[in-house]
Formats: structure tokens, sequence, C-alpha cells
């Protein structure tokens, strides 16, 4: 890799500020509806992007706690009875990733298909604006970092819950924020929004040093600010940024929980420690693979890397009192959309939140929920664009379908089920084009019939030939040439054996050869083949070379 890394500064430490200000409350709001320590979403938010950062290879993937592990959390704690418990399974869930990124189980995210991973990356961008649209009216009832569109008792902010303010769904959580409109907030954030749209079209490239996010960060603290000093209503503590109170290094590390090693052989940590190393690693191929999307350098992710890294990741979070650490699409997405260009964002926000954490929560808890809500609605723009949407429907139904399915399937659902049904309705198309393709070619010639074989056939192809087959006059000749057949199914070959025998009945003289090629690898093909073309150019130019010589003129005459 080149080392350009002190060149992008001017682009990396801006993204990985902007990063570090919406990864703040996602790791807190992901904490909270975990059932956790609320320090523990910033633990392994810090080590996420310092440590993950670090070792892995992928310019642009921001690690740390992870919406979709949640679920697993909450129930996991639950379950073994004290968060020290828990702890210790996710150290064996990062000890298991380790294992897997050697074993290469990475290149598992080389099968999910582009159209699906598309499909993801809407449908992230429509929870984002689902999800956000309720804080940039100033309605901050759900907490930060929840990405289900329906909702728990664990998904309501503490001070929402002791107001009375529950709400079941993200739909009528919209609905409520409209209803009770915050006018200040509501400028505030409205505000933000348009001057990131403008930001983004009227300031030049060459000059766009600093993101538009960072600008409407600062922009936005200042002005509730001043809103607050002259006692302008309906800003009060709720729409702030909330960080635990930590006044010293001490404290921070005297805060942190430890692994409860007494339980490291208990079956219910162990069983956990898989569900959680498992999980983890798919969330992460999946967000590896989105953000190599969006990367406009087009570079690629060491997958098996990214698995180790996560792994060493997962065990230092758990041994400081972290949650489970994955590549996380939402802070990934952000950092891309705040002009990244190499692993130092990502490095530099982990960094950006334990300074944060130890010596500006003050300050820090001044951001209004609102400007942040907002570089999240932008980003979600971006990620679900019209724009992006017509591109897929021109590239074919084959790859706009899948891709559709995948995004309401995730919104409907999770981005685990909704991929999984992504993959299956891509797979149709796949079947069916494969069904379609072209598996022989027939030449006539009256009593014998000549039925070429393509380079490879299965079992999608056998009604196509059984029928063509069945379809052979009595009193002919049929000749089955498989000598281009590099692949043939074994239903094909007993369709032709069952063939065979019935043509005997019908006067049909079969004659089947060719199959060389089924024994032999592709590349042997390949080099026979090459090394029988280039003969035959050898014996032309020297046919050639004889011909001229014995008459310079022979061609012209």
């Amino acid at each position: 890799m080149k080392r350009d890394w002190i060149g992008n500064l001017k682009n990396d430490l801006p993204a990985g500020l902007v990063v570090f200000f919406v990864a703040i409350p996602l790791c807190l709001g992901i904490a909270h509806a975990s059932g956790a320590p609320l320090l523990s979403g910033l633990v392994s938010g810090i080590l996420g992007g310092v440590v993950v950062g670090l070792l892995s290879k992928s310019p642009l993937s921001v690690s740390g706690p992870a919406a979709g592990l949640t679920a697993i959390t909450l129930s996991g704690i639950q379950e073994l009875g004290t968060y020290e418990a828990f702890l210790v399974a996710v150290v064996l869930a990062g000890l298991i990733q380790i294992v897997l990124g050697l074993f290469r189980a990475g290149l598992i995210s080389k099968l999910i298909p582009h159209c699906v991973i598309n499909g993801m990356l809407a449908a992230i961008g429509l929870i984002l604006i689902f999800k956000q649209l309720p804080h940039l009216l100033g309605y901050d009832v759900e907490i930060m970092g929840v990405e289900e569109l329906v909702l728990r008792a664990e998904d309501i902010d503490d001070y929402s819950a002791s107001q009375g303010l529950f709400e079941q769904n993200t739909l009528t959580t919209i609905w409520h924020a409209f209803k009770n409109l915050n006018p200040t907030i509501c400028t505030l954030g409205l505000g933000s929004l348009f001057v990131l749209f403008l930001w983004d079209i009227y300031i030049p490239q060459k000059i766009r040093l600093i993101p538009g996010s960072v600008i409407v960060v600062f922009l936005s603290t200042i002005i509730s600010l001043v809103f607050s000093a002259r006692g302008i209503s309906h800003l009060s503590e709720e729409h702030f940024v909330n960080i635990p109170a930590i006044d010293s290094w001490q404290m921070f590390m005297t805060t942190t929980k430890i692994p409860d090693w007494t339980m490291i052989g208990d079956p219910k940590v162990i069983l956990l420690s898989v569900s959680i190393a498992l999980v983890a690693s798919i969330e992460t191929l999946l967000s590896v693979e989105a953000v190599d999307r969006l990367d406009s350098g087009r570079r690629t992710t060491p997958t098996n890397r990214e698995l180790v890294a996560q792994g060493i990741g997962n065990v230092l979070s758990g041994s400081f009192g972290g949650l489970p650490i994955t590549s996380v699409i939402v802070r990934s997405s952000v950092n891309v959309s705040a002009g990244a260009q190499t692993k130092i964002s990502a490095i530099s926000h982990g960094v950006f939140i334990l300074l944060g954490l130890v010596f500006f929560s003050t300050y820090l808890n001044h951001i209004p929920l609102a400007g942040l809500a907002a570089v999240l609605v932008y980003t979600g723009y971006k990620l679900s664009s019209p724009k992006i949407l017509r591109k897929q429907y021109h590239q074919g139904l084959d790859q706009f379908i899948p891709s559709l399915v995948t995004t309401l399937a995730i919104l409907f659902t999770d981005i685990f089920i909704g991929v999984g049904i992504g993959l299956i309705v891509s797979a149709l198309f796949i079947v069916g084009k494969s069904y379609q393709a072209s598996s022989f070619t027939v030449e006539d010639h009256g009593l014998k019939k000549s039925m070429i074989l393509g380079e490879s056939i299965h079992f999608l192809h056998k009604y196509k030939i059984v029928k063509f087959l069945n379809a052979i006059p009595p009193n002919t000749i049929l000749e089955i040439d498989a000598s281009k057949t590099v692949y043939m199914d074994h239903d094909i070959e007993e369709a032709i054996k069952d063939f065979k025998a019935i043509a005997i009945q019908k006067n049909i003289n079969v004659i089947y050869g060719g199959l060389v090629n089924k024994f032999q690898n592709r590349r042997k093909i390949m080099e026979a083949n090459k090394e029988a073309y280039d003969r035959l150019i050898k014996n032309n130019k020297e046919w050639v070379a004889e011909k001229l010589k014995m008459d310079p003129g022979y061609f012209e005459h």
C-alpha cells in the first residue's frame, strides 16, 4: 500500500472528527438499548477505531458497537445474570473470529451479488432518514443507534420514559414528531440540513477544506448555546449529547468493567460467544463489502485480515468492559461522505472519542442531537438517492428487483434476514438466466442430426435436452458431440444413457463421443488449445516463407 497517509491528513482528520461527533450518541444509544453501562459503548468505540483501525487493511471502514448485536447483548446479559459474565463471551467471540480469519472464512463476502449490496445500502440510507427525522424536529423520544422499525421499551430515552412517552414503531414516532414539533430544534435541524446540501452544491471542491458536517456541528452547537443564553425556550437536556461524567484518566480506568473469568467454562457463555462471533463476522463482511462499493478508488478490503482485526478488537473490548465490535455501515458511510481517504480517519475518530470522554465531556454535552441528525439524514439521502435507484433500474430487472426486495426486506425485518431474502431472489434470477442460456446447438443434415453440447451442462438444462432427444424421429442417426464440454452434471449423463436405451427400439443410431474434456481440468484444455493454435500459426508462417522464397511475387500473382 502506498504510504500516502500524510498527504491525506487534510481529508482524514476532518472526516475522523465528523465520525467522532456522530459516533458518540450512537455508541451511547447502542449501549443503552443493549442494557449495558453507557461507558461500555464508548470503550468499544475507542477500541474499534484505534485497534481495529490499526490492524485492518480497510481504507474507509469504521468499527465500533453495532445495532445488529443489541438484541443478542441484551438477552445475553439477562441470561448470564451479570455484565461481567457477558464480557467473557465477548472475549471468546473475538478468539473465534481470529480462527475464522485464519481459516479464510472471509471469502464468504465475495459470494454476495452487488445488487444485494446496493439494496442493503439503500435500506441503511432509508433507515437513517426515518430514524433521524424525529430528532431533526426535536422529538427525541427514541435513542440513537436503533435500526429496527418496531421499537422496544429499551429503545426509548430515559427522560421520555419518565414522562410517559412510549412509541410502538418508527412511523408513529415520525407522525408524533410532526404533531409535537419543537420550533427551535426544528429550525436548528432543518437549517443544518440546508447548509449541508448548499455546502456540497455551491462550495468549490478546491476550497472545500473542511467537510460541511464539521461546519454544521459547530454552527448548531454555537446557535444552541446562544439560544440558551438568551432564554429562547424548547432547549432542554434531552435534546443534547449526554456523555457520562469522567473527570480524570484514573476515573475512566476505574469505572470500566472487567470480565468475570470464573464463568469461562459455562456452556451458556460458550454458546453465546459463538452467536456473537457469527453475527459480528457476518455484519462485518457485509459492511466492508458495502463500503468498498462506496469507495471511489475501488479499493478492496482483505476480508480474512478484517476478521482477524475484528477478533483482536473484540478480545480487547471484552477485556476492558466494552461491547462487541463490528465494522459499522452507518459510521463508515458517514466517513466516506465526509471525504475520508485512508484509515487514519477511523483511527483518529477513536482517539477523539478517548480525548473527548476524558477531557472534554462538558463541552461535548452542548452538541444538539438535531445537528448530528442532519448529518445522518444527509448521509442517508446520499445512500438512497433516487438517482441510484434509476441507475439500477436501467441495469436490468435481474439487478433492480433483487436490490429492491433486499431494501424492503431489511426495512421490515433486519439486515441479516433482509440480505438472506435478497440472496434468494438474486439466486432465482441466476437460475432463470442459466435455464434460458443455450446448452447445445443442432445441425440438421436430413437423416443425420448433430447435437453439439456446450462447455457446462447441468441439471437446469435437463428438460431442454430430454425434450430434444424425445423429438428425434425413428430411423435416423444422432451424433451427440461433447468434445467442447468441460463439465457435465450426472443427471444429464443419466438422461443420455436412458435415451440410448430407448433409441434402439426406435432404430435411432446414437453416436456419442467427445467426453474426454470431462476428465480434464480447464487449464489443461486451454494449454492444449494454445499449443494447437501456436502449431497452426507456425506451420502457416513456414508455408508463407517457403512460397515467398520460391517466388517473391507469389501472393501478388
